[in-house]
């Protein structure tokens, strides 16, 4: 097994110093963040590893690993770093698939000082990279393809809606940003989009990004989906011109998530009142909630104007590689469960 993965090992290698190098031209720092946590993240279908800490004296405390690295990173923004990256494991459970693997690198950076269209910019120029240094001129994933010179599609999550799936995404929502479940309910079941009676608006709005708008998506080019509902997007700003939407943009390849972006939130009481929303519903859906990380909203209140980026490395690995399933390349998988 692993002389056939060996070629993907030795191209996700290559990928990974261009982009430190990439990164380093640019005057990134690039950071090291601990996995473990005091609060692994606070969105609510976002699913942990717990652990303990035992002191000398015996004492024992909760710890976590981080599912992303975002917090420790913006603690570090708070401290005074402009531009940092970091590639970084993070642990995800209750997740397993071709494209899903509970231990993972994720590679996240920050911009302190600028406009998220920036990170837009930086994915597009990613994307060629990786693709020079596996050595091809088309990403592809089952079937799918992509160039990853071609300038990417830019739409509003709005607008996929509308092409993708015929409904009118915010008309379900109001001007404060609350959403309308029954209303985008009657929009999905014109569209002939299963209901069930206890979906929730967030429930519908995923099985619609799911079903009809992400396979549509990085067909030939990159896409970037963007501006997605503020109650989709809990560490976001919202946007300046209409509130119902916030600063957050997905960036997709071959049908494929690769990575997410933010305008970031920098207002702690609101983002205190998202993380409270959110944990809310991940007690309603799972019965558990996790912590609130104390230090990271007092440091979101000192932390400068920013955007921050989240990309799957291994997935942008696979696509330039050719890889049909994340194992691939990774270099020593966790077992399935059972083995």
């Amino acid at each position: 097994m692993h002389a056939d993965r060996r070629p993907f090992l030795i191209a996700r290698n290559r990928i990974q110093a261009a982009l430190r190098s990439w990164f380093a031209e640019r005057d990134f720092v690039e950071a090291d963040p601990a996995a473990l946590q005091r609060s692994p993240g606070n969105e609510a279908h976002l699913h942990a590893f717990v652990t303990e800490a035992i002191g000398h004296d015996g004492g024992r405390t909760t710890l976590y690993l981080h599912t992303s690295p975002e917090f420790a990173m913006k603690k570090l923004l708070a401290a005074g770093e402009r531009r940092i990256a970091a590639f970084a494991h993070v642990y995800r459970n209750r997740e397993r698939g071709p494209l899903h693997h509970p231990e993972f690198t994720m590679l996240e950076w920050y911009r302190a000082g600028e406009g998220y269209e920036a990170l837009m910019d930086d994915c597009a120029q990613m994307l060629a990279l990786a693709a020079e240094h596996a050595g091809t001129r088309t990403l592809a994933w089952r079937g799918r393809a992509c160039d990853p010179l071609a300038a990417p599609e830019r739409l509003s999550v709005a607008e996929a809606f509308e092409r993708h799936a015929g409904i009118d995404l915010l008309g379900s929502i109001e001007a404060d940003g609350e959403t309308d479940r029954e209303r985008l309910a009657a929009g999905l079941r014109a569209a002939e989009i299963r209901v069930a009676d206890d979906d929730t608006w967030s429930d519908l709005f995923s099985r619609v990004i799911v079903e009809k708008v992400e396979p549509n998506l990085g067909l030939g080019r990159a896409t970037i989906l963007d501006h997605y509902p503020v109650a989709e997007a809990a560490l976001a700003r919202p946007v300046a011109a209409d509130p119902r939407v916030a600063e957050r943009f997905e960036f997709y390849a071959c049908g494929v998530e690769l990575a997410n972006g933010f305008g970031e939130l920098t207002d702690a009481a609101e983002q205190r009142r998202r993380f409270e929303q959110e944990m809310e519903e991940k007690m309603r859906v799972y019965g558990e909630r996790y912590p609130l990380d104390e230090d990271f909203l007092a440091a979101l209140a000192i932390m400068p104007e920013a955007s921050g980026m989240a990309l799957g490395f291994d997935r942008l690995a696979m696509l330039a590689t050719g890889a049909s399933r994340i194992e691939q390349v990774l270099w020593a998988p966790v077992a399935e469960t059972g083995r």
